[in-house]
Formats: structure tokens, sequence, C-alpha cells
């Protein structure tokens, strides 16, 4: 039942993970971050999400020592970088990443992106498995991977991911990826799913927000929800991280879900995960 901030899905391995959570990508390391993390975890937010190319996992660190909120209330994720692919070069960024956080252990760990050109997913994917045995992290996924990559993680696995984390949003739904995810239990999570701002005009959406006297954002928010999506809208001011999680006061029918589901183009913001080569 979604009823507030700390709602959680049930990962595949029993883990619990809240549906909505602060991403913090493109947000600057020190007071930027620090501030924007203390304002979602004092808005309720209990899920925070990072990456060691962020370079801000040590501002994040910081936050979440001076915070009040217990740690183990607390899911923190970050995630590899592709110049870090293999077995061993993987455990030495995990390493990397949980000195800059300060943390005893991480509740979600990803491969950043799967780097087919490197052709080292399954190698990296192993490393992952280690520190999952380990207690390390007490969860595992991958970001931006499509079905095939997945396909190939799952013939060569020990344990499945548990998390996928890729560009969703209206425009682009990845319908066929996410129902590949729900027949292996692999939970679908959106990053970027404001579009970065890039919704905000679209009318369908503010008629459907108007009707509900709801912001935009928080219609593109309650429709991740309803799809069964784990979501981590971005913002670096207060009242907006607090606005974009006001979401539990109402829910969308079955005719704005279809209305917002229409508004797919099968196309995306970002880089093709096929394609994506950066180091």
């Amino acid at each position: 039942m979604l009823k507030n901030l700390q709602s959680t899905t049930t990962l595949n391995n029993g883990v619990k993970m809240p549906w909505i959570g602060l991403g913090v990508f493109l947000v600057k390391d020190g007071e930027e971050v620090i501030s924007s993390v203390k304002a979602a975890l004092e808005a309720g937010y209990r899920s925070i999400d990072t990456a060691a190319i962020y370079r801000n996992e040590e501002g994040v660190g910081k936050a979440i020592a001076e915070s009040n909120v217990p740690r183990e209330e607390m899911f923190i994720t970050t995630k590899l970088w592709n110049a870090n692919h293999g077995y061993e070069s993987t455990l030495v960024a995990f390493d990397e990443s949980m000195k800059k956080l300060g943390l005893d252990y991480l509740d979600l760990y990803l491969i950043h992106w799967p780097m087919p050109s490197k052709g080292k997913y399954v190698e990296t994917w192993k490393a992952l498995e280690k520190l999952y045995k380990d207690g390390r992290v007490r969860a595992i996924g991958v970001s931006n991977f499509k079905i095939h990559h997945l396909e190939d993680i799952l013939a060569n696995c020990e344990i499945k991911p548990m998390v996928n984390q890729v560009e969703y949003h209206p425009r682009f739904n990845q319908k066929e990826l996410h129902d590949f995810c729900k027949r292996n239990e692999i939970q679908l999570e959106a990053w970027s799913p404001l579009m970065q701002g890039g919704l905000f005009e679209e009318p369908v959406l503010v008629e459907i927000a108007n009707k509900y006297n709801k912001s935009v954002a928080q219609i593109i928010v309650r429709w991740d929800l309803q799809t069964g999506v784990v979501t981590i809208p971005k913002s670096t001011k207060s009242h907006r991280i607090a606005e974009n999680a006001d979401v539990f006061d109402f829910e969308l029918s079955q005719e704005d879900m279809e209305k917002i589901n229409s508004l797919n183009i099968g196309k995306r913001m970002f880089a093709d995960p096929d394609e994506f080569t950066k180091e």
C-alpha cells in the first residue's frame, strides 16, 4: 500500500526499497548536495541515489552522517562507473565509493551502464555477487540495461539482479523492458522521470494536473508509482523536493493513466546503452 514516503516495494531477495528517492545527478558536491540530501531526509525521504561519476558521494555521506535519521532507516544507492568494469577493478571502485560515503554497508549497488564495447558486464556482475555474498551490500542491480544485456546476466549469474534503473518517463515508457523485468522479478526504477523539466508544458499533463490540483511533476511521480516503477526525481530546492513527493493523497484514474501512456513516442532523451562508451 502506497501511504507515504516510507512506503516500500519488496525486491526479489526480500529487501524493502522505498518507492520514491532523491536523485542527485548534476548536484554539486559540498553544500549543494549536503543541503539537498538533508532537505529530502527532513521531508521524509529515506532513499538517496548517487553514483561514482556524479562526484558527490562525499557530500552525500556527510549529509547522512549529520542527519538525525537512523542509518538503518535509509536506503542508499551508488553506482559503478564505466572505467571500472572488470572483477578486481569493481571491488576496488566499490571500496572507494564506500570510503567517500563513509558507510559500513550499502543498500544498493548498480552497474551504471552495460558498456558492451568493453564486454565485461558479466564479469563485473560476478564482483557484485561477491560483494552481496560478503554482506557489504544488501541488494545489487544494474542501470541502463536493455533486455539482451539482462539476458546475458541471467544466463550467467548465481544471483539475479534486483533492480534495473533506466530512463523512464511518459515519452519513453519502455513497456517491453518493463514487462521483461516484471517476468523476471527485477524492479524497474526511473531516472530522469521528469525529463529534466521537459514535460512541464505538455498540454495533456497540464490538463491532468489542473484536474487533480497538483503539479505536473506530482502527476508524473504518481504515474510512476501506479505503473509499479520506483522513481528518483531530482531537485536542489527544498520546497520542490517536498512537493515532488506529495503524491499520496490522490490516485490517477485509469482513463488518466491511459492518457499519460499515450504520450509515449519510444524516443530516448539520452544515450542508447548499446552505443554509450564514455569512460
